[in-house]
């Protein structure tokens, strides 16, 4: 099974893209802080990850949501190849969003 589940805060508007073919896509970063303390500076430590959003979801998205806030993201790791030449470079985890559930928004003063 190839499931993750995310809760964070939108750390930027999302813009959405239109590709030559037509489709839409976002590239979001949520910030997710972790529920334990550091060690050595005994403070909380927040990741920061990328996720990618396709058609509607992506759409939905950057209609609905701003910079701060709550979103939770249904997804899936999709192995992604940095490839120089014919060589692959390296490889990493790429987050696919198939469901977004808007939690909250920030607060208006």
């Amino acid at each position: 099974m190839n499931q993750a589940i995310l809760v964070g805060r939108l750390v930027a508007d999302p813009e959405l893209t239109v590709l030559d073919s037509g489709l839409k896509v976002t590239t979001i970063t949520i910030a997710i802080k972790r529920n334990f303390k550091s060690g050595a500076t005994n403070e909380y430590e927040t990741d920061f990850l990328k996720c990618t959003l396709w058609s509607g979801i992506a759409e939905a998205t950057v209609n609905y949501c701003k910079k701060g806030y709550t979103v939770g993201i249904k997804a899936r790791l999709q192995q992604k190849y940095f490839i120089q030449g014919e060589k692959k470079i390296f490889s990493y985890p790429e987050i696919i969003a198939e469901q977004v559930t808007f939690i909250n928004k920030v607060k208006e003063k």
